[in-house]
């Protein structure tokens, strides 16, 4: 049923690039990410096969029924020498037990009856299943993160460029004006380069994050599972996304620490490990089989298909009971133990390191909030001074280095709440990622 939706989808998918580019918010993009992202998607399989696996498993206590045949041909047919009871002759006589053509057919079942490796697999397959989800849910979780996070580097890279952009015009103007000003002898030349180096730096910048863009946007594409150049339009925007309440309330709140997927995974782990314990400890017990065997035998010397058929039928059960191994079993259950006690560790270190990157992603998120905040007041207030000193530059109050100086700083500005902004999202990713809310 999935494999027809996702083959619908996907139609669905060709036909809107055909029309134009695909739209999508946020959280459009991560539950595209979702279900068709390279990793998910490899997943899936991984977790199909796990049920095949498990399907293979429980087959092992089903009915076995295998079938043979063969045919035999005597060109020589061996002769045997036995004594002569006649009395008469040569004192052996040479015969021939057999005949050139045998055809045979045969029929076997086979059943276990008793494997106590069989009953602790079967309570494993439903362990196995269950991890394999897990696991296939930690691939989702980690798609709608990554997605995440390259949509807000779309955003980010697209408010900065658009903020250099409205900077340009500024600049050219007042380039504009200063070689006016140049040609009617009111200020020097030197003044003017200044206004165009500066320029330049802006134009220089500009391009900078219209490629960043362009790398970000391929980013998106590739964590969504989507071809590369395929037309994609953002819907969202960075600054609502940022202000929204369940984002800034997010770093309040609080992890379900048994339900977390890595958590769950860990758990998961020592219940497998201990059935594996129990499935070394059954190597111990004795193993019971029974079988059906019926087989049909045909002799001749030409028409061998024609002649008579001869049945033979069998059945019986076959145990076999451990004694002694030399320690083999018993060494085995020793490695079994102590991979227990691994995972067992392994579950205390995934606890702590939880604990500990709920913690730091807690303060990281805390840390780029203020600096954030910090920021964007800093950045307002560059932006009215270099506009006040544009406009004293424009009435001749104000000097050419003046201008190149505060638009400098502007940039400078601009260029570091881009930056706040990008830590500020990514924390918030992160922290969404280790609370395992996606």
């Amino acid at each position: 049923m999935r494999n027809t939706t996702l083959i619908l989808l996907l139609a669905t998918g060709l036909g809107l690039n055909a029309q134009g580019p695909m739209t999508m918010s946020l959280q459009q993009a991560m539950d595209h990410a979702a279900q068709y992202s390279y990793s998910v998607r490899t997943n899936e399989l991984e977790a199909e096969k796990a049920r095949r696996k498990i399907k293979e498993v429980m087959a092992i206590g089903l009915p076995q029924i295998d079938a043979s045949g063969g045919i035999q041909n005597y060109i020589d047919v061996p002769i045997s020498v036995v004594p002569n009871f006649f009395g008469e002759g040569p004192e052996f006589l040479e015969a021939q037990f057999g005949v050139p053509w045998t055809l045979s057919g045969q029929v076997q079942l086979n059943q276990l009856i008793f494997d106590g490796s069989y009953l602790i697999g079967l309570q494993a397959t439903k362990e196995l299943k269950q991890q394999s989800d897990q696991e296939l849910e930690l691939a989702i979780r980690d798609a709608r993160a990554a997605a995440a996070k390259a949509y807000y580097g779309v955003l980010a890279a697209e408010e900065g460029a658009e903020a250099l952009r409205e900077s340009v015009p500024v600049l050219e103007r007042s380039l504009t004006e200063a070689q006016a000003m140049q040609e009617t002898g009111f200020m020097e030349e030197t003044d003017v380069d200044r206004i165009r180096i500066e320029l330049a730096n802006t134009r220089d910048q500009l391009m900078v994050f219209e490629r960043q863009q362009v790398l970000a946007l391929n980013l998106l594409r590739f964590y969504l599972g989507v071809p590369s150049g395929t037309p994609m339009e953002l819907t969202d925007d960075l600054q609502e996304l940022i202000d929204a309440p369940d984002e800034r309330a997010l770093v309040g709140q609080p992890m379900d620490m048994a339900g977390h997927v890595e958590h769950r995974i860990a758990e998961s782990q020592v219940r497998l490990q201990t059935l594996n314990v129990r499935n070394e400890k059954a190597a111990y017990w004795p193993r019971l089989n029974g079988f059906l065997s019926h087989q049909q035998q045909a002799f001749g010397f030409n028409d061998v298909v024609e002649t008579d058929w001869y049945p033979g039928t069998l059945w019986g059960v076959n145990l076999q009971v451990p004694i002694f191994s030399s320690g083999m079993r018993a060494n085995k259950v020793k490695q079994a133990d102590l991979t227990l006690q691994q995972v067992e560790v392994n579950k205390q270190r995934v606890e702590q390191q939880l604990a500990l990157e709920e913690a730091q992603a807690r303060s990281d998120v805390e840390t780029a909030q203020a600096l954030y905040d910090n920021q964007r007041d800093r950045l307002e207030l560059a932006r009215r001074v270099f506009e006040r000193t544009s406009t004293k530059f424009t009435e001749g109050l104000s000097s050419s280095f003046e201008l190149t100086t505060e638009q400098g700083n502007y940039l400078s500005q601009q260029q570091a709440y881009i930056q706040r902004l990008a830590d500020l999202v990514n924390a918030r990713t992160e922290l969404r990622k280790t609370l395992d809310l996606f």
